[in-house]
Order: C-alpha cells, then structure tokens, then sequence
C-alpha cells in the first residue's frame, strides 16, 4: 500500500515539476527537483526484501545525490564533476544489480543478443566520435561515464532476453531512455544547446527511473 502511495506521489511532484519547467518557473522546479527520487526511494524500501534490493536503493541514493549537486552546477565545473561521478555510481549499482537478477533465469536469443550488443557500441562509438573534440579536459572523465552507461544498457538488454515479461520490457525501456536523458544532457551541454533541452533531459529521467524500478519490482514479486 505505502509502496503505491510512494509511486502516486512520484508521479504527481513529477508532473508538477515538468509543468514549472515547461512554464519557464525554473526558480520553482529548482527547490522541488530534491523531492523526486526519494519517493522512488520510499517505494523501493517499503517493499518485501528481495535479493537485489540493496543495490536498487544505492542506485537511487546516488542519483538524488547527482540530481542535488548538479543543481549547483551553473557555479563551478566541479559541481557537474562530482554530479557526474554519483550518476556513475548510480550505473555501477544498476549493473550489479542486472547481474544478479541475470541469475534467475536462463535461456537467450543469440542473434537479437548479438544485434543488440552491435547497436550498443555503434551507439557508443558515435557518441564519443561527436563529442570528444569538443570535451577539453572532461574527455576522460565523460569517456569513463559513457563506457559505464554503455554497459547499463548491455546489462538491461541481456536482462531482457531472459526476464519474464513484461518486467523484462520495463527495465530495458527504462535503460534505453535514461541513456537517452544522458545524450540529450551531453549534447546540448557539449555540442549544440537543444531547444527545451531541460524538459526533455528531466522528462525522459524521470520515465527511465520509474521504469527501471517498476520493472525490477515485478521482478521480483513474491508469486
């Protein structure tokens, strides 16, 4: 019950949050931004124990603590630094965390498995084929960060040639669009500003989030 109150909540302040944006109140939505994850959170915890539950709870402790810190990132490059370092950690959690429900079952397509692996280092190489020219002295830390979310895709993907359906979908939907919140966010901030570059990288952020965790949930439903 507290669990679906928790997700409810997410949504709304989520809605919210999108509308102040979209109504250029980022004075508002920049005080309600550190509010969003931890209904996430709360969902999360509420829940029955699980195997992967630590490691799901970590991944959200660390992209609210991005979300916080890179509010500040307008005053220093170091701020965008550290935010990028708690969103690695977040990946890291979440790949550790696809690894281990990667144990549950068993049996996978290898053609789509090896289409799917293909599509993930084209994406990969031309993403750093545009944006290392123009990265300066980040060119090892966004290079770190992209082979890191490269390989949270890897991991969803391979999760969801064996993962029951429809919690499989769920979580590789929520990966493929937090890898494209983080496109969004590395173009606009490194190559092109992206006309509502702010709506669009929060909006596709918080779907990724609620998919990745919903997903994981069904997972892990006691039947």
């Amino acid at each position: 019950m507290r669990s679906t109150l928790s997700f409810k909540a997410y949504i709304g302040i989520s809605f919210a949050y999108l509308l102040f944006i979209i109504l250029g109140r980022e004075d508002i939505s920049w005080f309600i931004k550190p509010f969003l994850i931890p209904f996430l959170f709360l969902a999360v915890y509420s829940c029955g124990n699980f195997p992967s539950k630590k490691f799901l709870l970590v991944a959200l402790t660390f992209s609210w603590m991005g979300d916080v810190v890179l509010l500040f990132a307008y005053k220093a490059e170091i701020y965008f630094i550290i935010g990028l370092v708690a969103f690695l950690i977040s990946h890291i959690a979440y790949i550790v965390l696809f690894s281990k429900q990667l144990r549950i079952n068993s049996s996978r397509n290898k053609a789509v498995f090896w289409v799917g692996i293909t599509a993930i280092i084209v994406y990969l190489i031309l993403m750093l084929s545009i944006l290392l020219p123009t990265l300066g002295d980040l060119k090892i830390p966004v290079f770190v960060y992209a082979i890191i979310l490269s390989t949270m895709l890897l991991f969803a993907f391979k999760g969801y040639l064996k993962w029951n359906k429809p919690a499989g979908t769920y979580v590789l939907l929520g990966a493929v669009i937090f890898v494209c919140s983080d496109s969004t966010l590395a173009f606009n901030k490194f190559y092109e500003p992206i006309r509502f570059s702010s709506f669009l990288i929060m909006a596709t952020y918080l779907l990724a989030q609620y998919l990745i965790i919903v997903g994981i949930l069904k997972l892990n439903r006691k039947k």
